[in-house]
C-alpha cells in the first residue's frame, strides 16, 4: 500500500513541514557528495549507536537529535518525506508551527530512546521515521474520521481506494509492533529498520497530541468543512 493524499486540506502553510522537508533534503544531497569513507564516518558520528553513548558524557548525547536528519538511501528520504507531506501539514495546523516542531523533535528523540534500549546495541540508527511516527500518532487521534487514498497494486492493474485512517495508521501500527517483537528473536533482526523506534515515536505522538493541542483555539471547521458524510 502506498498513501497518495488524505482528505484533509490544511488551513495555514504548514512552515515547518516544509522546513524539515528542506532540511533533509539538504543533508542527503550532502551525504551523497561523500567518499564511502567520508560517509561511513558521518554516519559513526551522528547515527544514533547505543554503544556509543555514555550517560556521564552530554557530548555523546547529540545523536540523539541529528540522526533524524540522516537517511540511508533514496528510498528511506522519499518514504519519510512523503509522508510527513501528507500528515504533518494537518497535525502542524492544529498544534500551531512552534509546538508542532517542538512535538516533532521531542518524537524523534524519544523514539531514539526505545530504539537504544531494544535495538542492536552496534548498528547506527538514522532517519526520520520516528519522529514522523510520533505525527502519525498525533494524527491518529487529532483526525479519527479522515480517509487516506492509497494506491494498491493488483497484479498488472493499480487500484486506488479510500482507507480511514484509523485502519491505515492503526495496520501500519500494528505491522511495525509484530514486526519488532519478531526481532526480538532475531526473526527479523537483520532487516536493517529500526521498529522500535517507529512503536516508540507512534506512542509518543499518542500521548502528546492532546497536551500539544491544548489552549488552541476552537476548529470546528475540521467537522463542518471537511467531514460532510
Amino acid at each position: 500500500m502506498f498513501p497518495l493524499k488524505d482528505t484533509i486540506r490544511s488551513r495555514s502553510f504548514p512552515l515547518v513541514t516544509w522546513l524539515l522537508i528542506i532540511v533533509n533534503v539538504l543533508v542527503f544531497f550532502y551525504e551523497l557528495s561523500l567518499s564511502p569513507q567520508g560517509l561511513a564516518r558521518l554516519i559513526g558520528a551522528f547515527g544514533l549507536t547505543a554503544s556509543r553513548l555514555d550517560l556521564t558524557n552530554p557530548l555523546t548525547w547529540f545523536p540523539f537529535l541529528s540522526h533524524m536528519f540522516l537517511h540511508g538511501g533514496w528510498f528511506h528520504l522519499i518514504s519519510n518525506l512523503w509522508t510527513l507531506f501528507i500528515f504533518g501539514d494537518n497535525v502542524e495546523d492544529r498544534m500551531g508551527s512552534f509546538r508542532f516542531l517542538l512535538f516533532y523533535l521531542i518524537g524523534g528523540i524519544g523514539a531514539g530512546l526505545l530504539q537504544v534500549f531494544i535495538g542492536a546495541a552496534d548498528v547506527p540508527s538514522v532517519g526520520a521515521s520516528g519522529a514522523i511516527a510520533a505525527v502519525l500518532g498525533a494524527y491518529f487521534l487529532l483526525f479519527p474520521r479522515a480517509k487516506v487514498t492509497t494506491f494498491i497494486p493488483v497484479f498488472i492493474l493499480p487500484w486506488f481506494i479510500d482507507i480511514p485512517a484509523l485502519i491505515y495508521i492503526g495496520f501500519w501500527f500494528i505491522s511495525q509492533l509484530f514486526s519488532g517483537l519478531l526481532s526480538l528473536g532475531g526473526a527479523a533482526g537483520n532487516a536493517g529498520i529500526a521498529w522500535w523506534a517507529h512503536v516508540g515515536g507512534f506512542l509518543i505522538g499518542l500521548i502528546l497530541a492532546y497536551p500539544f493541542t491544548a489552549g488552541r483555539r476552537s476548529q470546528r471547521w475540521y467537522r463542518d468543512e471537511y467531514y460532510p458524510w
